[in-house]
């Protein structure tokens, strides 16, 4: 028996699991074809998902795994901010109430079955914006702190009982790049929760809202029962690892993320807290994001067709220390958290289980979301901002060999056509290809990354955020290391190109050149001579 009292029918669950799961794949379906940036309506840098009245995920759409493991602290500091009503719409983005970094946005509308003074479910969507404020166009620039980076959005409605708070609007927007195309994201993403809202209020009418909301809670319960399940097949032990970002530490060497991984029966425990401190850096990243790291990572050892929700967690416990690089606290930057050490906390996690399943684990695959933004005026004079993160290699794995040119863990985003780029910003794409020789070595190589060179036809001031650039990716069982990525502009006029350090901003003339080079996966195994 379910804790809501009806029967946990094995078929009917089934049927329930898909129609929440549709149901959040139908807002961001509504959510990509009304948005305005070629971020979001190319690139699909969002996620929606659906959530009971305690804020806890009952379902989501195949998006992307750094939005969707964190967005459940984004809800919950919604509803614990606003009263909500019916019709309301709450937007946020702050890091250290339930958000990531400052471009992601993340709007919560709740849903109210008919007779009720609380909301039973709630909807949420996140997308990353290609403006938030901030020194630099994109909003992801260096920053010495939170406020240098953009607009700091605390849970307010931007919504009130169906009508848009037209002063909130005009506050977000008055400092946002590009105004326009903001209004337009943002409505969007309303769009995106009002489509879940009806199809709650459907499935409700159709099938009763007692069952509606008993399935919702054997949902999660069916999911910690096969989290617990698969927890117990696996040794038990205590596993460490550590790996490190390219920021100075301190105490001297890069930073590092250091993890001891304990699993008793059917309980897991991921203890970071002696990862290093680095106060005042970009890649700090807020504790929403290490618990989505963990996640992710355990989501990929559960059994194929487990729903995704809240009772993954429910055996989990992540230890963190506050001030530390997975628990940033303010107003510390934390822009780079989000893209850049999202993707070594999944390096870690898996260097660690790597010592428990050495059969199912790949080597590390790119490590970093590349993140190039850039931004300045068109020629009539109208601000533009873009970003957009570029794919790498895939760890090569027990499986096989690292596919190439893929967006990998983390991210889910996919490639910004060539086309719906030069029409949307002053830039040529002068060449686009796989970076071929850089996957690293092995029986089962790593996959290669990309080459990516743009010349601008008007002035931009570009940022390029960005890791691996010294190290490629580790291998695994005598695999080859991955080669490292890295970036370069030549200014107008000049012969040469210069290099470009790891996080940097710079302003370039008319008919300058970026290249972008992209790491590869590492190699699993001794290659066969």
């Amino acid at each position: 028996m379910s804790r809501r009292g009806a029967r946990a029918d094995p078929v009917r669950l089934e049927v329930f699991h898909h129609l929440f799961a549709a149901l959040c794949e139908e807002m961001g379906a509504t959510l990509l074809r009304s948005s305005f940036s070629p971020n979001i309506k190319e690139r699909r840098d969002f996620s929606c998902a659906l959530f009971d009245g305690d804020a806890r995920m009952i379902g989501q759409a195949a998006h992307l795994p750094v939005h969707l493991g964190s967005t459940p602290m984004s809800v919950a500091a919604a509803l614990a901010a606003v009263e909500f009503e019916p019709g309301d719409a709450v937007v946020l983005n702050d890091p250290f109430a339930g958000g990531t970094h400052l471009p992601d946005v993340t709007l919560v509308s709740p849903v109210f079955l008919p007779g009720s003074k609380r909301p039973d479910f709630l909807c949420a969507n996140r997308a990353h914006h290609a403006d938030v404020g901030g020194a630099t166009p994109g909003s992801m620039g260096p920053a010495s702190d939170v406020h240098g980076e953009g607009l700091r959005i605390p849970p307010m409605r931007l919504v009130r009982r169906g009508e848009v708070e037209r002063e909130v609007l005009a506050l977000l927007l008055a400092n946002m790049r590009v105004p326009r195309e903001r209004e337009g994201d943002l409505f969007a993403q309303w769009s995106a929760n009002r489509l879940g809202e009806r199809r709650m209020l459907a499935l409700a009418e159709e099938h009763g809202a007692r069952e509606v909301r008993a399935r919702g809670a054997q949902l999660m319960d069916w999911t910690e029962k096969l989290t617990r399940e698969t927890l117990r097949a696996l040794p038990n032990g205590e596993w460490s690892f550590e790996d490190e970002l390219e920021e100075p530490a301190a105490g001297g060497g890069n930073v590092k993320i250091r993890l001891r991984l304990a699993k008793r029966g059917a309980r897991l425990v991921c203890d970071f807290r002696e990862t290093d401190a680095l106060p005042g850096s970009p890649v700090n990243t807020v504790r929403a994001v290490c618990v989505s790291a963990v996640f992710y990572v355990l989501r990929t050892l559960l059994p194929p067709g487990t729903p995704t929700n809240d009772g993954i967690l429910r055996a989990v416990e992540v230890l963190t220390t506050p001030g530390t690089l997975v628990d940033a606290v303010y107003p510390t930057s934390v822009a780079a958290g989000n893209v850049e050490t999202s993707q070594r906390l999944v390096d870690v996690l898996l260097g660690a289980l790597a010592q428990a399943l050495p059969d199912r684990v790949p080597a590390a695959s790119t490590g970093t979301m590349s993140n190039l933004t850039f931004g300045g005026t068109l020629a009539g004079g109208e601000p533009y901002a873009y970003y957009e993160t570029i794919a790498g290699g895939a760890g090569g794995g027990p499986a096989g060999p690292g596919e190439s040119a893929v967006h990998t863990h983390m991210t889910n985003t996919r490639n910004t056509p060539i086309e719906a780029l030069e029409a949307q910003v002053p830039v040529r794409v002068l060449s686009y290809s796989v970076r071929r020789g850089s996957g690293g070595v092995g029986r089962s190589p790593g996959g290669e990354g990309i080459r990516k060179r743009l010349r601008f036809l008007r002035p931009a001031h570009l940022a390029w955020v960005a890791e691996r650039q010294e190290r490629g990716p580790w291998g695994l069982a005598g695999g080859g290391r991955g080669a490292p990525g890295g970036a370069r502009v030549r200014r107008a006029g000049a012969k040469h190109f210069e290099p470009l350090p790891g996080k940097a901003a710079v302003d370039l003339p008319a008919d300058s050149v970026v290249e972008i080079e992209t790491p590869g996966g590492g190699g699993h195994g001794r290659a066969r001579r």
